[in-house]
């Protein structure tokens, strides 16, 4: 299906638009928090230590974080679903702020971008120098590889696996490598980075939408009917945010790999793939502790 080139340009212009900046929005949000969560363990520990050595002052003192931003001063103070002395929280006294539509609006927007850039017209799909594949089986290859991506990653967090963080980050790494590999023998070089990009981004904002929200709530629902929230819940909705900190570099990567001039095709792009996503992997692990 062929579409105006005028209109498909407007499509893509402010499709790309809206996609950068809730991106920026969604990872922004991400890795400030995971920058938060940080500060307040540390505070929390120091606290903790204080209260070692004098009980009194411990008591007086809260893990929060002070911030100065554009004139203002902030304090930050997180609070468990349940305090020391088996009291639930409070939810019912202020507004609670969600962040979830940067996810959403992300993904929606990338998918938009997929189909006007690679799926009408199947142009920078195929690469007829690769595969001879037919576009309607090119963009079935590429549909199936978000859905399976998606499934497979969350299976294996599920499973056993997911409780070993090293071992399940190998796995995945393999697997991630393989799908390059695989991929690369079908589609063009350019469509092989942006579709693992959205496969990683599927994968975050199913996250988001499919394990992080419901997990909280039901932890909301719990505190709500005076009950004591599943700590296994919260432990899955960490889980999930931090794996999505993680693959949030590669991601970004992904997103702009096809505004450079494709000198990394010919089949071997599994390869550089190879390399880029654990540097990404290795970037955030830093960012997450600076």
């Amino acid at each position: 299906m062929n579409i105006n080139p005028t209109v498909s340009e407007w499509l893509n212009l402010i499709a790309r638009w809206v996609h950068v900046f809730a991106g920026i929005m969604w990872v922004g949000t991400t890795y400030y928090f995971t920058w938060l969560d940080a500060r307040l363990t540390e505070e929390e520990k120091a606290v903790a230590n204080v209260k070692s050595v004098d009980p009194l002052m411990g008591w007086l003192r809260k893990p929060e974080v002070w911030m100065v931003h554009s004139g203002g001063f902030y304090v930050v103070e997180k609070i468990k679903a349940v305090d020391e002395k088996g009291k639930l929280v409070d939810l019912t006294s202020h507004p609670l702020h969600w962040f979830r539509w940067e996810a959403a609006t992300t993904w929606l927007s990338g998918f938009a971008l997929l189909i006007i850039l690679y799926y009408l017209g199947g142009g920078a799909l195929v690469d007829r120098d690769v595969s001879e594949i037919s576009i309607g089986a090119a963009v079935g290859v590429g549909i199936g590889a978000l859905v399976f991506g998606w499934l497979i990653y969350d299976l294996l967090v599920i499973s056993p696996l997911g409780r070993n963080e090293k071992l399940f980050a190998v796995v995945a790494y393999l697997l991630v490598v393989g799908a390059a590999f695989g991929l690369t023998r079908v589609l063009s070089g350019r469509a092989v980075y942006i579709h693992l990009g959205a496969v990683f981004g599927t994968i975050m904002a199913a996250n988001v939408w499919m394990r992080i929200l419901p997990a909280q709530k039901k932890m909301i629902a719990a505190i709500k009917a005076g009950q004591k929230p599943d700590d296994a819940l919260s432990a899955q909705a960490k889980l999930r945010s931090k794996q999505n900190t993680f693959m949030a570099v590669p991601v970004v990567l992904l997103m702009i790999s096809n505004h450079y001039g494709g000198n990394t095709t010919g089949g071997y792009d599994w390869i550089h793939l190879a390399v880029l996503v654990p540097l990404g992997w290795l970037a955030a692990k830093f960012i997450r502790r600076a």
